[in-house]
C-alpha cells in the first residue's frame, strides 16, 4: 500500500520516463526538474516514491531504473539544511522517514520476480546499508541507529528456495561486509558454507565473493577461525574448470586471489592440491584466456605472499616455469612473418591483457620473490633447448624470459653472465625480426639489472652488436636496438663509451633520416642519452649534430612532429650540459632563443613540447648560469602559471560520469563512501614538474633569482606543503623552500630586514606543516625542508616559541612512530614460519627509517645552530631517549645515540647535566652488535673527551679499554664494521690528546693506539686520527718513532684511500716526511714494501 499520493506517483513516473528520454531536450528538462523541484524541495517524497516505484509499478525498465535513480540521489552528498554539514541526502531525512523507506526496501526485495531489477533493488539495499556502517546514525534519542531488519531479511534470503534470491543476498554481503555481526560466528559459517556448496553455479560464485569481502574486513586474529571454508571454497573451481565455465571461474579465482592477499597461511593445508589446480587450468587452452591468467595471477600471489610455502611445494616453481614459458610462446599467433607487427607504427601498443605479457609479469614476480638459487635451475633447464628451436615463439619466449627474471635473479646471473650472453647473443642476428627485437630488449634490461658488470666486463659484447642491429633492414628492431643502448650507456662511464663513439653516433645519425617518426624519436633519446654520459668527449661530433636538430627545432609546428621536437629539445639541451657554455659559443643563445619560440607556439593542452620544455629550460639554466637571469622574464609567467594551478576535482555519484572519466588520460579516481573522487593529476604533474624548475632556478642563479623569491614563496612554495591532492607537490615545494631562502640570503644578506622577513612567514609554515603532515614518506621531506632551511638561516634563526613547537610535533610523530612499530609486531606474531610480510609492510618499515634519519639532522642542525638553548626544550623527549636507546630495535638505539652525540658535541660542558641519561647508553653502544651503533657510540665518547670538559675527561678515559675492543672484534675492517673501528681509532686519539692527564700508562696506550690505524674510510674520522699522529712525530714520540715504518704505511694508505684532503694532507705529508728523517728509514726500501698504487701516491706527494 502507497503511503504517497496516486498523482505523485504519476508525476514521479513521467520524470523517470523523461529521465529515459533519448531526446537530449527531454531528458536535460527532466534532469532540471529533478534536481530544482525534487531534489531540492521535497528529497524525503523523492527517495519514498522511487521506493514505491521499485515495488509498485508493473513496467520492469521502470522498477530497475527507480532502484539506479534511488541509489544515485540516496548517496548524493549535498549541504544538511539543519546542520550545515554536507551529508548524504539519504542521512539528511528524519528518522521515521528513514525508517518507512528500510521497510519499504526490503518489501520491494523480498517480493521482486525479475532476476536484473532485484539485483538493481539489492544495490540500493546495499548503499543503504553503508550508510548505517560507515556512519554515526543518531536515534531521536540519541542512540547509535542501526538496521537490525536487513541481517534478517538477508538471511532469509540466502535460505530462499529462490535461486536468484539466494544469488542477491551475497552480492548485499559483497558490497557491505560490515553489516554482518562478528559475534554470530557458527551462523556465519554455516550460512556460508551452505551458499558455497550451492546448486546454483550463480549462488557459489556470489557466496565466494561475499566471503571474500567479509573475510578481508576481519582482524588478523579472527580471520583463523573462517579457515575451515578454504576446502570447500576451492571445492567450487573443480566443477567450473570442468564444465569450462571461464566467466564464473575467472569471477571464483578472483575471490581466492584476495584472500591469499590477506591470509596465504589458511591455504597451507591445501596447497599442493591447489597447485595441481591451477596448474590444469593455466594450461587449459580451452577456457578463455580471462580465467586461465586468473589461475597464474593466484599462484604468482602466494608466490608475493609466501615464497617459502611455494619453495616447499615439490612442484611449485617447475610447474610454474613450464607454464609461463608456455604462455609466452602465445605471441602473434595470426602474425607468423611479422608482416602487421613491421607495419604497426604505434609501437607503445597495450599488450597486457595478453598471454605472454601474463607470463612475463609472472617470471618477474617469480625472480623477486623465489630468488635465483631455486629460480634459476629450472628456468636454464629449457632456455638453451628453446633458444636452439626452429620456433621463433619459443626463442622470443626464451629472450623475454631472461629479460623478465634479470632484475629478481641479478645476484646469480651477475656470476654466470658471460654464459647468459653466450646463448644470447647469436640471437641479435636471428632471420627472424621479434627475435632481433628480444634479443635487444633483454640486453636492454641486463643493462640496467646488472648494471656495472654488463658495462665494464662486456661492453665489447653488447656495444658493437647493438650498433651493428641499428642497421637492421626492420624499422622497430632499429628503434628497439637503439633504445637498449639508453639502457647501456645511462650506466656507462665515458672512459667505455669513448672508443665506440664514432661508430654509434654515426649509425644513430643515419636513423634520424628514418622515415620512421617513431625511430627518428628514439634515436634522438639515445643521443641525448649518450652525450649525458660522454660528457665532454661528446664533442666531436658537437658540430655535425647541433646543427640537424636545429634545423627539427626550427620546422613549422606540426601536430605529427610535435614528439619529434621534444625529443630534438631534449636531446640538444642534454648535448649543451656535455659540452659546456663555452664550447657552445652563440649556439647556447640561439638555443635559449629557439625554446623560446617553441614556447610560445604551444597552444594545445596535449602539446607534449610544454612538459619537454620545462626540463629543458632548467638544463640551459645550468649551461649559462647568470647568463640565463635576462630570460627568466620569458620563462618565469608561464611556469608561474603552471606551478599556481588550483587541483581539479570532481565528486562523482554517477556510474556513467565514473565510466568516462576512466576512459580519460590524466585522472586518478579514489573510492569514497560508494560515490568517487575524480582528481586530475595531468595538471598536478605539470604543477609539481613546474615547482621542481623553480627549484633548479634558485638552486643555479642564487641571487640572480631573488626578484622571484617572495611571490613564489606566497603563492607557490609554502601553499605546496599543505597541498594534500597531490604528494609530490608537496615534496617538491619542501625541496624548494631552502633554495628560495638561500637566494634571498646571497641577495640582501642573512641579517637584512628582506630575509628576516621572508624567514618569519617561512619557518611558521614549516612548522605546520610538521603537525599536519598526514604522509610519513611525505612528513620526512619536511623534516628535511625544515632543517635545510635552519641550516640557511644559521645561528640562534629559531625563537623559543619555534623550538617548542617543533618538540610539541616531534613529539606526537615519536607518539604515533612507537603506535606503528608495536601495530606491525603485532601483525609479525600473527604470521606462521615462512610467511612473509607484504610489501606494504616493508615499504612502511623503511618509511619510518627514513622518517626517523631525518628527524635525526633536524635535531642536529638545531643543536648545532641553537647550542645550550635548546637543551630546555630537548629534555622534554627523554623518556623517549631512554626507551629508545634500550629497545630491542638497533634502528631506534641508533637514533637515540646519534641525538645524544648532538648534545655532547654541540652544548659541551652544559651536557653533563645529563649524564645519567648519556654515559651508560653511550658504554652499551660499544659493545653493539650493530655496528652503526657501535660507531655512533664510539663517536660519542671522542666528543665528550673532546667538546665535555673536565667534568668528561674522567668518563671518556675510563672508556679506553671499550674503544680497544671495538677495533680488535672479529672482521673489525669488513666494510660493515670499518666505520665503526675507525671512530674508535679517532676517539682514542681524542682521548689522548685531549684528556692526557686523566690516561695512565700513556706510552702504552700510544702504542696499542698505532696499531689501530689506517682510517681510510671515515673522512671525518680520519683528520683527528692523523692530526694527533701528526703532533706525536712532531714531539718526537719514541713509540710512533719505533713503530716508524708501521706510520708511514698508515700515512701512505690514508693519502690513498683521500680520507685526507686539503691542509690535513699537506700537514701529514710534511709529518711523514719528518718522521722518515728523524727515524733513519732508509725511503726507497720502504717505497718498495707499498703496493704499486699506493707508491704513485707516495711519489705524487712526497716528491
Amino acid at each position: 500500500m502507497s503511503v504517497l499520493p496516486a498523482e505523485l506517483h504519476t508525476a514521479l513516473q513521467q520524470l523517470l520516463q523523461g529521465l529515459q528520454s533519448t531526446d537530449n531536450t527531454v531528458r536535460t528538462a527532466a534532469e532540471e526538474q529533478l534536481n530544482t523541484e525534487w531534489v531540492q524541495q521535497r528529497p524525503d517524497v523523492l527517495l519514498m516514491g522511487l521506493a514505491e516505484q521499485m515495488g509498485g509499478s508493473t513496467d520492469d525498465g521502470t522498477r530497475s531504473f527507480a532502484a539506479i535513480i534511488f541509489r544515485r540521489i540516496a548517496t548524493r552528498t549535498a549541504k544538511d539544511p539543519a546542520s550545515g554539514e554536507s551529508k548524504e541526502i539519504f542521512l539528511q531525512l528524519n528518522h521515521q522517514t528513514k525508517t518507512a523507506i528500510r521497510a519499504k526496501l526490503l518489501e520491494d526485495y523480498a517480493n521482486e520476480s525479475n532476476k536484473t531489477v532485484r539485483h538493481k533493488i539489492a544495490d540500493a539495499v546495499a548503499e543503504i546499508a553503508r550508510q548505517y556502517t560507515d556512519e554515526q546514525i543518531l536515534t531521536p534519542e540519541g542512540a547509535r541507529d542501526t538496521w537490525p531488519e536487513l541481517l534478517s531479511a538477508l538471511y532469509q534470503a540466502s535460505q530462499s528456495p529462490d535461486a536468484s534470491l539466494r544469488e542477491s543476498a551475497f552480492r548485499i554481503f559483497e558490497t557491505t561486509p560490515g553489516i554482518i555481526e562478528k559475534q554470530h560466528e557458527e551462523v556465519i559459517v554455516a550460512v556460508f558454507q551452505k551458499g558455497i556448496k550451492d546448486e546454483d553455479v550463480n549462488v557459489r560464485i556470489a557466496t565466494m565473493t561475499a566471503f571474500s569481502s567479509f573475510f578481508q574486513s576481519l582482524t588478523k586474529k579472527a580471520q583463523p577461525k573462517y579457515f575451515t571454508l578454504i576446502p570447500d571454497i576451492l571445492g567450487t573451481l573443480v566443477p567450473l574448470k570442468e564444465a569450462h565455465e571461464s566467466e564464473g571461474l575467472t569471477k571464483a579465482l578472483m575471490a581466492v586471489i584476495e584472500l591469499a592477499e590477506v591470509a596465504s597461511k589458511a591455504f597451507k593445508g591445501v596447497f599442493g592440491p591447489l597447485v595441481t589446480i591451477c596448474v590444469q587450468m593455466i594450461s587449459d587452452k580451452e577456457l578463455e584466456d580471462t580465467a586461465r591468467q586468473n589461475a597464474l595471477e593466484l599462484m604468482a600471489t602466494f608466490a608475493d605472499y609466501n615464497p617459502k610455502m611455494c619453495k616447499q611445494d615439490k612442484n611449485y616453481i617447475n610447474d610454474m616455469v613450464t607454464q609461463c614459458l608456455s604462455m609466452m610462446t602465445d605471441v602473434g599467433l595470426d602474425d607468423d612473418d611479422a608482416e602487421d607487427w613491421n607495419a604497426q607504427e604505434d609501437v607503445d601498443f597495450d599488450e597486457s591483457d595478453s598471454n605472454h605479457v601474463a607470463g612475463e609479469q609472472t617470471m618477474d614476480r617469480l625472480a623477486n620473490k623465489i630468488g635465483g638459487k631455486d629460480l634459476l635451475p629450472p628456468t636454464f633447464t629449457w632456455l638453451p633447448r628453446m633458444l636452439q628451436s626452429g620456433s621463433w615463439r619459443d626463442k622470443h619466449a626464451a629472450l623475454m624470459c631472461i629479460s623478465a627474471i634479470s632484475e629478481g635473479c641479478a645476484d646469480i646471473m651477475e656470476g654466470e653472465l658471460n654464459q647468459v650472453l653466450q646463448l644470447l647473443m647469436p640471437t641479435l642476428r636471428d632471420e627472424h625480426p621479434r627475435v632481433r627485437w628480444a634479443a635487444c630488449n633483454a640486453l636492454g634490461q641486463m643493462s640496467t639489472d646488472l648494471k656495472g658488470t654488463m658495462q665494464s666486463k662486456y661492453h665489447s659484447v653488447v656495444l658493437p652488436a647493438l650498433i651493428e642491429t641499428l642497421g637492421a633492414p626492420e624499422p622497430r628492431v632499429q628503434s628497439h636496438a637503439a633504445a637498449a643502448l639508453v639502457n647501456f650507456c645511462e650506466e656507462a662511464e665515458k672512459e667505455i663509451l669513448e672508443p665506440y663513439l664514432d661508430r654509434l653516433l654515426t649509425n644513430l645519425m643515419q636513423l634520424l633520416r628514418s622515415p620512421k617518426r617513431f625511430v627518428q624519436e628514439q634515436a634522438l633519446s639515445t643521443i641525448a642519452t649518450v652525450a649525458d654520459s660522454a660528457e665532454s668527449t661528446f664533442g666531436k661530433w658537437y658540430p655535425e649534430l647541433m646543427p640537424a636538430l636545429f634545423s627539427v627545432l626550427q620546422e613549422p609546428n606540426e601536430r605529427e612532429k610535435r614528439l619529434l621536437r621534444a625529443k630534438a629539445m631534449e636531446c640538444a639541451t642534454l648535448i649543451a650540459l656535455a659540452v659546456g657554455k663555452e664550447r657552445m659559443g652563440q649556439d647556447a643563445i640561439q638555443l635559449v632563443n629557439i625554446l623560446g619560440s617553441v614556447q610560445q607556439g604551444i597552444t594545445d593542452d596535449d602539446d607534449p613540447q610544454e612538459s619537454y620544455l620545462l626540463h629543458c629550460w632548467g638544463r640551459m639554466c645550468r649551461v649559462l648560469g647568470q647568463d640565463f637571469v635576462p630570460y627568466l622574464q620569458t620563462v618565469m609567467p608561464p611556469l608561474m602559471k603552471l606551478a599556481q594551478a588550483k587541483a581539479d576535482i570532481q565528486l562523482l555519484d554517477d556510474e556513467e560520469n565514473v565510466a568516462q572519466i576512466e576512459q580519460e588520460e590524466g585522472w586518478e579516481l579514489v573510492p569514497l563512501k560508494g560515490k568517487y573522487i575524480g582528481i586530475k593529476t595531468s595538471t598536478l604533474d605539470d604543477k609539481f614538474m613546474a615547482i621542481e624548475l623553480i627549484t633548479v632556478y634558485a638552486q643555479n642563479l642564487e641571487a640572480g633569482f631573488a626578484p622571484y623569491v617572495a611571490e613564489i614563496m606566497e603563492k607557490v612554495a609554502l601553499p605546496g606543503l599543505a597541498f594534500f591532492f597531490h604528494d609530490p607537490v608537496r615534496v617538491a615545494s619542501a625541496k624548494a623552500v631552502p633554495q628560495l631562502l638561500n637566494s634571498y640570503k646571497v641577495a640582501y644578506g642573512i641579517n637584512s630586514n628582506e630575509y628576516l622577513q621572508l624567514w618569519k612567514g617561512t619557518i611558521e609554515k614549516v612548522l605546520e606543516v610538521l603537525e599536519t603532515e598526514p604522509a610519513i614518506e611525505t612528513l620526512a621531506e619536511m623534516y628535511q625542508c625544515f632543517y635545510e632551511s635552519v641550516e640557511v638561516s644559521g645561528k640562534d634563526c629559531l625563537s623559543n616559541n619555534h623550538m617548542a613547537t617543533f618538540i610539541t610535533s616531534a613529539e606526537t610523530v615519536l607518539k604515533d612512530y612507537q603506535q606503528r612499530v608495536k601495530e606491525r609486531a603485532e601483525e609479525a606474531e600473527q604470521r606462521e614460519d615462512g610467511e612473509e610480510p607484504g610489501e606494504e609492510y616493508e615499504f612502511a618499515v623503511e618509511d619510518d627509517q627514513t622518517l626517523l634519519s631525518d628527524m635525526n639532522k633536524a635535531f642536529h642542525t638545531i643543536f648545532k645552530h641553537q647550542g645550550q638553548n635548546f637543551l630546555p626544550h630537548w629534555e622534554r623527549l627523554l623518556n623517549y631517549y631512554d626507551m629508545f636507546v634500550t629497545n630491542s630495535d638497533p634502528t631506534q638505539r641508533q637514533w637515540a645515540l646519534c641525538i645524544l652525540d648532538d648534545v655532547l658535541e654541540f652544548c659541551g660542558p652544559a651536557s653533563w647535566h645529563y649524564y645519567s641519561h648519556i654515559a651508560q647508553p653511550l658504554v652499551d653502544g660499544m659493545r653493539d652488535d650493530a655496528a652503526a651503533n657501535r660507531q655512533a657510540a664510539c663517536y660519542g665518547v671522542g666528543v665528550a673527551a673532546h667538546k665535555g670538559g673536565e667534568q668528561w675527561s674522567e668518563f671518556a678515559a675510563g672508556s679506553l679499554p671499550i674503544l680497544f675492543e671495538v677495533t680488535q672484534r672479529p672482521n673489525a675492517r669488513s666494510d660493515d664494521d670499518a666505520f665503526a673501528t675507525e671512530n674508535a681509532c679517532a676517539s682514542i686519539a681524542k682521548i689522548l690528546h685531549f684528556n692526557n692527564s686523566k690516561v695512565q700508562n700513556v706510552s702504552d696506550v700510544v702504542a696499542g693506539w698505532v696499531d689501530t690505524l689506517p682510517v681510510t674510510n671515515d673522512e671525518e674520522a680520519a683528520p683527528y686520527a692523523y692530526s694527533f699522529l701528526a703532533q706525536l712525530i712532531d714531539e718526537q714520540n719514541q713509540t710512533v718513532v719505533s713503530k716508524a715504518a708501521a706510520c708511514f704505511t698508515y700515512i701512505a694508505q690514508a693519502l690513498e684511500a683521500e680520507t685526507l684532503q686539503g691542509q690535513m694532507a699537506q700537514r701529514i705529508v710534511g709529518a711523514g716526511k719528518k718522521l722518515i728523517q728523524i727515524s733513519g728509514l732508509d725511503a726507497g726500501q720502504l717505497l718498495a714494501s707499498l703496493p704499486p698504487e699506493t707508491q704513485n701516491t707516495v711519489k705524487t706527494l712526497f716528491g
